[in-house]
């Protein structure tokens, strides 16, 4: 993103990628990048819309969404392992 993201726009990213939520990356443009493939964790989307990453590597890089090639990883599945443990009681 090369302008200031509407708030609306932040917002969203926010919703689609919220702490947490594990990301693989493709390509970057930068000569801190960790190497393609390498998984990180979101802690944050700031207010320039950029994606705060604690990469898997112990570094911290932003991606910038539309500059930086990325994907988000599926959802662990929680709910199986608790609704097993709720029927054990």
């Amino acid at each position: 993103m090369n302008r200031i993201p509407a708030r609306e726009q932040v917002e969203h990213l926010r919703q689609q990628y919220p702490a947490g939520t594990r990301i693989t990356l493709r390509s970057m443009d930068d000569p801190q990048a960790p190497p393609p493939g390498t998984k990180g964790t979101v802690s944050y989307v700031d207010d320039m819309g950029q994606i705060g990453v604690k990469w898997d590597t112990g570094s911290s890089l932003s991606l910038i969404p539309g500059e930086d090639s990325f994907s988000k990883e599926p959802a662990a599945e929680i709910t199986k392992h608790k609704r097993s443990r709720d029927l054990e009681r």
